[in-house]
């Protein structure tokens, strides 16, 4: 049995959202259990949910709002339902904690409560891409480190190999370092160490190391994994769900036209609706926090019942497939690599073939 603690209080709707999709999340994981976070008055309307043998309510009588600074939630809302929840994960009560709360926040929180793994500089936010094959491309980080040095590009690098691993079972997952081109000799100057660095992390088995590749590789599914700073990943990020948006909007407005383009909208109707639920951002709902000591995943703040049941989802498959022992040991493995990139805080080339 895998144990989710669930914050459900957390995001622009709470329990209204969170609640109808832990009920469909157990309906079709048996071998799942939650611990539902948060105020048991708010919980009443739903009381199928609450009814299940394999659900547990564990109260908090604070909640952290969207906009709380991160101050307020860390030093000030010491019961709220976000800390209680990875607390649960903290004490072994739970394999992995899912929160649609406040980024910085929970960020804050995870990583004051459960630290990070060791040779982990900077936890990073990990999240799936929809792409044109398909399937998705995972890109780190998404927004909780805007200035990162090459070793810690290397550490996301690392990461994002051990969790594209257990997601999925692929065995040797590709990388892709984000640029301006695919030369080795575009970039800045901590994308061009950047590059030494995970072509060494290749020589020594580490990565399995693509090379550099540019925002429509992300799309275009050129490789299994895209590293890149949070700035630069966040901007990616709200594009994506921009375009789904886009999308459902342009197909909106094609039915409202006249007869004629109503019935070309007819006639596209099954390819359109296809793409649409490809392209679909809720879909891929549920971001990983690696590099903490224990499994966090972030939903979407604007999570329906359907996109947080998706977080879920993301957060049992990592505690099934042993994803925190999995970034442990490859962090481990490249403890060595890591550690000859920053001597004396200089970079220093190991070899480049």
């Amino acid at each position: 049995m895998i144990t989710v603690a669930v914050d459900c209080m957390g995001g622009d709707v709470g329990p209204a959202a969170t609640l109808p999709a832990c009920a469909a999340f157990l309906a079709s994981h048996p071998q799942a259990r939650l611990l539902l976070v948060g105020k048991p008055e708010d919980f009443a309307p739903w009381p199928g949910v609450l009814g299940d043998a394999r659900c547990r309510v564990i109260a908090a009588s604070e909640v952290v709002a969207m906009d709380d600074p991160v101050e307020v939630a860390l030093r000030r809302k010491k019961d709220s339902s976000m800390r209680v929840a990875i607390q649960q994960v903290k004490e072994g009560a739970a394999q992995a904690v899912v929160s649609a709360g406040n980024t910085g926040a929970l960020m804050a929180i995870a990583r004051y409560v459960l630290k990070t793994l060791d040779g982990i500089d900077r936890p990073a936010i990990a999240s799936q891409l929809p792409n044109a094959r398909g399937g998705a491309t995972t890109v780190l980080d998404l927004g909780a480190n805007v200035d990162c040095t090459a070793e810690h590009l290397l550490q996301f690098a690392v990461m994002g190999s051990a969790l594209v691993v257990a997601i999925t079972g692929r065995p040797e997952p590709t990388v892709g370092l984000l640029n301006v081109g695919g030369e080795i000799i575009k970039g800045s100057e901590i994308i061009k160490k950047t590059g030494v660095l995970l072509r060494n992390a290749a020589n020594t088995g580490d990565l399995n190391f693509f090379g550099n590749v540019e925002g429509n590789d992300i799309f275009k599914g050129t490789t299994d994994i895209v590293v890149c700073d949070g700035f630069v990943g966040n901007v990616a990020l709200k594009a994506s769900e921009g375009v789904a948006t886009m999308l459902a909007g342009f197909i909106k407005v094609e039915f409202s036209r006249n007869w004629l383009t109503k019935l070309a909208a007819i006639c596209a109707y099954p390819v359109l609706s296809a793409f649409k639920k490809r392209a679909d951002y809720r879909r891929y709902n549920g971001a990983a926090l690696l590099g903490l000591r224990g499994l966090v995943f972030k939903s979407h703040g604007s999570a329906d019942a359907f996109a947080f049941e998706q977080a879920l989802c993301r957060a049992y498959d990592a505690a099934h497939n042993n994803l925190l022992d999995n970034v442990r040991e490859r962090i481990a493995h490249a403890a060595p690599l890591i550690a000859a990139g920053s001597v004396s805080g200089e970079f220093k080339s190991i070899s480049i073939s």
